[in-house]
C-alpha cells in the first residue's frame, strides 16, 4: 500500500506517515501498521511490571486546577511558538515554563499579577490554591512511576545586596521546593558558574549552560529544570534499526529508523495516525502524530488544543502495529518573552509591579525569559531535559496497520494517568542527519 493510504474499514492495512515539523520540533517518525501481528519485540525488564491503570489517589480540586491550567497553557504556548516556527524543529516544555513563571508570579501584584495568572491559564484561582496545586503536582509527577526517572527542580539566585521580601523567598521554598541562594552578582564568573552548574547538575549534564553573561542590572534569576529518562515498556531491537530516508520539508535526509512490531495503542482521525508508546510502568508515554496524505505537519500541529488532545487521548485502542521510528537527538533554545506577550502577559516586561517580591518591586521587570531543551530518542527509550530561566532586573537596566514516520511529525511526552503534558515537539528535518 502506498504512503498516505488510509485505514481500510476491515482494518487489514493502513499506512501512516509523518512529515517533518517546523523549526522547533520536526521529528521524523516512520511508522508502519499492519493488521496481523507476526512477531513482537522481546519485552524490556520494565515491561514485566504491571502497567499502571489509575492514579494512586483522586486529585484534589487545587491539583486538578493546576493540572488543567498547565495543559491549557501548554497548548496556548505551543500555538504561539509553532505559529512563528514553520518548517522548523520545536521541542518545548510548557510545564517547565509554567513552574518558573508560577514561582515568579508569587512576587507580582496588581495588573502584573493578573496578567501573569491569566497567561498561565489559571482564571480567577487564588494564589494559595495555585501554589498548593504546584506543590502537589511536583510530588505526583516525581513519584508516580519509580521505573521512570522524572525529576523537577527549582532555584532562586538573588543578588546579596538587594532587598527582597523574606516571605517571597520562603514561599518559593515551601511551595516549589526551591533552592534559594544569595549570590555576589558583582563576581560574574562565580554567578555564571553557580547558575550554569545548577542547570547542568539538574539535567544530568544535558543542558550544561543556560546563561552566557550576567547583566549588571539583574538582581535575581529564577530557574526550573525538568529531567526525564524513560525506558520503553517494549524496546526496539538494535539489530532491527536500518538506514532509510527521512522525507524532510527541505528534501530527503539519511536516517536510522528503529523498528518494532506488536500490539500498541493506536488512534486516527481524518488528518493523522497516532501511536502511544509507554515507558516503564506505563504512566508516562510518547504520543506520535503522523499526518496523512493531504495533511501537513503544520496543520496537524496547529490543530492541537486541550479539547482535541483530550479526545485523542481517550480514543487510543490496542492494535497490531509495525512501527518505524527515527532515532533523534535535538537541542533547542528560545526566548519566550514575545510568546508570553502574545498570551497577554505584558506589564511584567515593562511597567511592572513586583512589590510582593521586593520593597523596590516597582523598579523591577522581567528582562530575561528563556528555555533550553534537549531530547534523545533511541532503541532503549527517551531522555529529555528542559531548563527555563527568568531574569529579574532593575528597570534602569536592559491489525497490523502500517505507520511509517519518515517525514515531519508532532510528538509529546506526557504523564498519562493525570493527563499532564511534559514536552511538545515537531520535527520537520532531522537535526542530527
Amino acid at each position: 500500500m502506498a504512503a498516505g493510504d488510509h485505514l481500510l474499514s476491515d482494518g487489514t492495512k493502513v499506512f501512516m506517515s509523518i512529515r517533518p515539523f517546523s523549526t522547533l520540533a520536526k521529528l521524523a517518525v516512520a511508522m508502519t501498521i499492519v493488521a496481523c501481528a507476526e512477531r513482537a519485540t522481546e519485552p524490556s525488564p520494565a515491561a514485566r511490571a504491571a502497567a499502571l491503570t489509575a492514579l494512586p489517589r483522586a486529585l484534589t480540586p487545587a491539583e486538578r486546577g493546576v493540572l488543567d491550567a498547565s495543559n491549557a497553557y501548554s497548548f496556548a504556548l505551543w500555538r504561539t511558538i509553532n505559529g512563528s516556527s514553520r518548517d522548523s524543529n520545536v521541542f518545548v516544555s510548557p510545564l517547565s515554563a509554567s513552574f518558573a513563571l508560577g514561582m515568579t508570579m508569587n512576587g507580582a501584584n496588581g495588573q502584573t499579577y493578573d496578567e501573569m495568572r491569566s497567561a498561565l491559564q489559571f482564571g480567577d484561582a487564588s494564589l494559595a490554591s495555585i501554589d498548593t496545586g504546584y506543590r502537589s503536582l511536583i510530588a505526583l509527577l516525581t513519584s508516580i512511576d519509580p521505573s521512570t526517572t522524572m525529576q523537577i527542580a527549582n532555584a532562586i539566585f538573588y543578588r546579596n545586596d538587594f532587598p527582597f521580601n523574606q516571605s517571597f523567598l520562603t514561599d518559593a521554598s515551601a511551595y516549589f521546593d526551591a533552592e534559594v541562594k544569595a549570590q555576589d552578582f558583582g563576581n560574574t564568573q562565580a554567578t555564571l558558574a553557580a547558575v550554569n552548574g545548577w542547570a547542568s547538575a539538574k539535567t544530568h549534564d544535558r543542558i550544561p549552560k543556560i546563561l552566557n553573561a550576567v547583566d549588571p542590572s539583574t538582581v535575581m534569576y529564577l530557574l526550573n529544570a525538568i529531567y526525564f529518562k524513560g525506558i520503553w515498556r517494549d524496546q526496539f531491537e538494535v539489530a532491527q534499526t536500518r538506514d532509510a530516508p527521512f522525507h524532510a520539508v527541505s528534501g530527503d535526509q539519511p536516517a536510522r529508523l528503529m523498528h518494532r512490531e506488536g500490539a500498541m495503542d493506536y488512534a486516527e482521525t481524518n488528518a493523522f495516525q497516532a501511536v502511544d508508546l509507554p515507558y516503564g510502568d506505563s504512566a508516562f508515554t510518547m504520543t506520535v502524530l503522523l499526518p496523512k496524505a493531504g495533511s501537513s505537519v503544520e496543520s496537524v500541529a496547529a490543530s492541537l488544543t486541550p479539547d482535541t488532545w483530550r479526545s485523542l487521548a481517550a480514543s487510543f485502542h490496542p492494535r497490531d502495529v509495525e512501527l518505524f521510528l527515527p532515532k533523534v537527538t535535538l537541542s533547542w533554545k528560545r526566548g519566550l518573552i514575545p510568546d508570553m506577550q502574545a498570551l497577554g502577559m505584558r506589564a511584567a516586561f515593562g511597567d511592572a509591579d513586583f512589590t510582593r517580591m521586593s520593597p523596590r518591586g516597582r523598579d523591577l521587570v522581567i528582562s530575561l525569559l528563556q528555555q533550553n531543551t534537549f531530547v534523545d530518542v533511541d532503541e532503549e527509550g527517551t531522555e529529555a531535559a528542559a531548563v527555563t530561566i527568568v531574569g529579574v532586573a532593575l528597570t534602569s537596566a536592559p491489525v497490523a496497520t502500517p505507520v511509517r514516520v519518515d517525514r515531519p511529525f508532532v510528538f509529546m511526552i506526557r504523564e498519562r494517568l493525570s493527563g499532564t503534558v511534559l514536552f511538545m515537539g515537531k520535527i520537520t528535518r532531522l537535526p542530527n542527519a
